[in-house]
């Protein structure tokens, strides 16, 4: 079963800026959109399970926001979310093990064209919708150096080998007055298929180029070397563990380790929910999808200021289940997790930054489609 495209994507363009004041929790009953918020979404009537697998970059917000809150609301419904990394989720979801999945990069036109989604009925199209916006941190072990400033070529000469020193003259250049000292650059990559290399490496390919010419792959280039490391946490732990590491990964799970500031025009900027959220808010819906797959084409270079190695990560199901009852079950998880309030709750715990009223409006559509 092939899923049915629906002509051309919706014709939006920059949705506007992510104003986080915007998705501050309402009154209860009602979010900021006028929507029904999480006290009003099912009225605590519906009972099963939901079984769920994805990307680790939503672990946080999945396990420590967003499931108790809904099964604070619906409590006999329960949720069950495995942090397998985004390309097993896609994987599991094609096989039609998972009801629905987290993915650091939405499905691609061509997979969606070729791939089988058995708990979706014939000439169901997909719902996506982002639900989880952060930066991806650049972490670093260099005791002494506690501050550090990057920009995307020399990331890029980073993980292809090219710089192997932590006072190589390219990082030098970028950190006048800062004692730089000659340890072995260690670069730790992600060993799984993982949307956040996904990201990170798009990022390398969009700002440098000419440095970077390994593509954008969710899977790491193997014969660049470095060190692998499975998911966010084991990135996380393998930078905390050696010193002279360099990684990237979720900015959740880089809150106890040094973190480069990163060049966005003539400015280093730090990460920050705020940061990331503006290079969403600068970029456009990717075109040739259906009105419920709200994919996003990141412009990771083209909004002076932002934060600009950012990931936006997805939820995923079908618009038309197999099975009602599943659908119904979704429906109720997915309406829940864009509330105002799960949105906040989510940020509280994973320090990302919370979908705009705008995002919010179009998930909605997409939601009220499921079936």
């Amino acid at each position: 079963m092939k899923l049915s495209r629906v002509g051309a994507s919706v014709a939006m363009t920059a949705i506007a800026a992510l104003a986080l004041a915007g998705c501050a929790g309402g009154d209860a009953g009602t979010d900021s959109t006028g929507g029904a918020d999480s006290t009003a979404a099912s009225g605590g009537s519906l009972s099963g399970q939901l079984n769920a697998t994805g990307a680790s970059s939503q672990e946080q917000a999945e396990l420590n926001a967003w499931v108790p809150g809904f099964q604070g609301v619906e409590s006999g419904v329960t949720v069950n979310y495995e942090a397998t990394g985004s390309g097993t989720g896609r994987e599991n979801f094609v096989a039609g093990s998972s009801d629905f999945i987290g993915s650091d990069r939405p499905y691609d036109l061509e997979e969606i064209e070729s791939s089988e989604f058995p708990l979706c009925a014939d000439g169901s199209d997909l719902v996506e919708f982002p639900a989880y916006i952060s930066p991806i941190a650049v972490a670093y072990n260099l005791p002494g150096v506690d501050g550090l400033n990057l920009d995307a070529e020399t990331i890029a000469k980073i993980y292809a080998g090219e710089i192997t020193t932590w006072n190589d003259a390219a990082i030098a250049a970028l950190n006048e007055g800062v004692e730089l000292p000659d340890t072995t650059i260690t670069a730790v990559h992600r060993a799984d298929t993982s949307g956040t290399t996904g990201n990170f490496t798009a990022y390398l390919t969009e700002a440098a180029p000419d440095a970077w010419t390994y593509g954008d792959e969710d899977d790491f280039p193997a014969d660049l070397g470095g060190e692998a490391a499975n998911q966010t946490a084991g990135v996380a732990e393998a930078v905390a563990a050696g010193e002279g590491t360099i990684g990237y990964l979720d900015a959740s799970a880089a809150t106890d380790l040094q973190t480069a500031s990163i060049q966005s025009g003539s400015d280093f900027v730090p990460y920050s929910p705020e940061a990331a959220a503006q290079v969403v808010a600068g970029s456009s819906l990717e075109e040739g999808r259906s009105e419920t797959d709200l994919a996003y084409a990141l412009d990771y270079t083209g909004v002076d200021g932002a934060y600009p190695i950012v990931l936006v990560s997805y939820l995923i199901g079908c618009a038309d289940y197999q099975d009602d009852a599943k659908g119904e079950l979704v429906k109720a998880y997915f309406n829940y997790v864009i509330t105002a309030e799960a949105q906040d709750a989510a940020a509280s715990v994973a320090g990302n930054a919370p979908i705009s009223d705008e995002i919010r409006t179009a998930a909605q559509t997409a939601i009220d489609s499921i079936q």
